[in-house]
């Protein structure tokens, strides 16, 4: 695999050989630890990010790898108005593999096009972000032992929330998904995401804008915060930003062995009052990404 700009881009067997090798690292860490001895990775994130860049750069030093890059777009040569394509280029030079965040979407795959090594991208403006979604299907399957079989609910900001576009593509290629869709009108599911990927493949889902609904059915409750960056009303946000809050009292018709997950950063969306709820999986799932991304960049860069 030369570049990852979408999670179309992995067939549905190097995602579970991926999930398989990430599991083998969480239990056998000291085996994976020189893997990638005189790698490099360049972190380029053009927007600001915590979880993802440090967990691609805890990944390769935890390879055994090096770490070079910047974390804002005002730190880099883009702010005296370089292209993203020269960036590339010439990072290119100096690093092995690079991971690449951009407000724009799109500019991962320019940059895949201009790259002489491989671009993972780390997330483009409200489009796609597949490491994200690989974390994702990792914890899924570490927490509820299947991929198949069950039934999502995705809640929140569907409409900007590239998490939640990457994780229907996703799990549409698994059997017996059923999704619920839960936001208010404002903030639907693209229609676009509609007609390529759930009708396209014959998948079942439900629209509502009540979370409680639906609860007694999930298998998984997936949460989003609204995200202020893609708004530009700021009215809109605030009317919207406290929509939906998952509390302990919403979680009583909830199964025993509900996953709770976020990608975070949480906002308000989930009360803290949830995080002790052995439902609770988000901060398992911020590590789950870190051996995923392990196994990526070993893919990636053809290490065995």
């Amino acid at each position: 695999m030369k570049h990852l700009i979408d999670i179309k881009d992995l067939s549905v067997e190097e995602i579970d050989k991926m999930i398989e090798v990430a599991k083998d690292i969480i239990a056998n860490k000291e085996k994976y630890s020189h893997k990638c001895d005189g790698k490099l990775l360049a972190t380029l994130f053009f927007e600001p990010s915590t979880r993802t860049r440090l967990s691609f750069e805890a990944a390769m030093l935890r390879l055994g790898g090096e770490v070079l890059g910047f974390s804002e777009a005002s730190s880099s040569s883009v702010s005296k108005g370089e292209t993203v394509a020269d960036t590339i280029r010439t990072v290119g030079c100096y690093a092995d593999i690079i991971a690449m965040r951009h407000p724009k979407e799109g500019a991962p795959l320019v940059a895949s096009e201009k790259s002489t090594v491989p671009i993972i991208n780390a997330g483009d403006g409200g489009h796609n972000h597949p490491t994200q979604t690989l974390t994702d299907l990792l914890t899924i399957k570490c927490e509820k032992g299947r991929l198949n079989d069950l039934t999502i609910g995705l809640c929140g900001d569907l409409k900007f929330g590239r998490t939640v576009h990457s994780l229907i593509s996703a799990m549409s290629r698994y059997k017996n998904i059923k999704f619920v869709l839960i936001s208010p009108k404002e903030l639907v599911i693209p229609e676009y995401i509609k007609k390529e990927v759930l009708d396209k493949n014959n998948i079942e889902y439900i629209e509502t804008n009540d979370i409680e609904e639906h609860m007694s059915e999930l298998d998984i409750l997936y949460m989003t915060r609204v995200q202020k960056e893609r708004f530009f009303n700021e009215e809109d946000y605030i009317r919207l930003k406290d929509y939906y809050i998952l509390n302990k009292e919403k979680l009583e018709k909830a199964k025993k062995d509900l996953c709770v997950m976020h990608p975070l950063p949480r906002v308000n969306e989930i009360s803290t009052d949830v995080d002790d709820d052995p439902r609770a999986c988000y901060f398992k799932q911020a590590q789950y990404g870190m051996f995923i991304r392990m196994s990526l960049i070993m893919k990636m860069l053809g290490v065995e």
